[in-house]
């Protein structure tokens, strides 16, 4: 049977191996991940564990600690990867990626582009969609945070190879063309609509993660005055966990409420003029029956 690495997910082994990165989760909830070394021991206020008694254990294995306590211990998902790993920016947390991968439609075969680079969690998203035969180019505009996010994607246990990374500002000309797909996760959008409008495919989709409202109303001002883009919408995601127990069932005392917003647009043939006006933009309530 043959063993592949795809993603943070292993395909053909079940059991913990050199290098691997394990969540372990106490019974509280509490969430710790480490990278495991034969050499390594694992410390807590709950008492310790090695991590050559983790090696070859199952994943989803109880493991128990120097002082009797239980450990549950799993391979991490990506969403827990990005929760857990180094953050040496604000990063776009699961809730928020899948939501971006939707919206965006990012597919298998892509051409993306992203800026920017940021700790890499955005950029691990979109390496898995698109997939082996798809390409992701991402600008960055720090050097000091390219090997900081390289690392992290390493980490993550994706490969590079179909990723590349500019030191470029992405509100100068672009040279790319043909992109299917480009998303923004900068402070002014705006600035790239029109070279957006060039570089994309027809019914390419253009998509921005902003965090304030004032940021989303100024960029779609920018791309209703566009000729080429259509079908804007905003939104964001609420995630409302809930807590069930034997004896209760109630909203969780904490909710993930607001952290950004997602804006999206799609490339069409040029309006005959850019003050002529687009039924499915310029008045929404146009739309409603009567």
């Amino acid at each position: 049977m043959s063993i592949e690495s795809h993603s943070n997910v292993v395909i053909g082994r079940q059991e913990f191996a050199e290098g691997d990165s394990v969540l372990l989760v106490d019974r509280r909830g509490r969430r710790y991940m480490i990278s495991l070394s034969s050499t390594e021991n694992f410390h807590t206020h709950i008492g310790i564990i090695s991590h050559s008694d983790i090696i070859g254990q199952a994943f989803g294995s109880r493991l128990h600690t120097t002082s009797g306590h239980v450990l549950l211990a799993f391979l991490p998902t990506l969403g827990d990867y990005v929760e857990e790993m180094n953050h040496p920016t604000q990063v776009i947390y699961a809730k928020d990626l899948g939501a971006i991968l939707m919206y965006g439609d990012i597919f298998p075969g892509a051409t993306v582009l992203e800026a920017g680079l940021g700790s890499g969690a955005l950029t691990m998203a979109l390496l898995r969609a698109v997939g082996e035969k798809g390409r992701v180019i991402s600008f960055e505009i720090r050097p000091d945070l390219l090997e900081k996010a390289k690392a992290n994607i390493l980490a993550g246990n994706i490969d590079l190879t179909n990723l590349e990374i500019k030191i470029k500002d992405v509100y100068q000309k672009l040279d790319e063309i043909c992109l299917d797909r480009i998303i923004l996760d900068v402070p002014e959008p705006w600035q790239v609509v029109t070279e957006a409008a060039l570089a994309l495919v027809p019914g390419g989709i253009f998509l921005s993660y902003l965090p304030t409202i004032l940021q989303v109303h100024q960029l779609q001002e920018a791309l209703v005055e566009d000729p080429y883009f259509e079908l804007m919408e905003t939104v964001e995601v609420l995630v409302r966990p809930w807590s069930v127990t034997h004896r209760s069932v109630r909203p969780a005392h904490r909710m993930i409420s607001h952290t950004g917003f997602i804006t999206t647009a799609r490339k069409c043939t040029a309006k005959a003029s850019k003050t002529q006006e687009s039924p499915l933009t310029t008045h929404p309530e146009s739309q409603q029956p009567s």
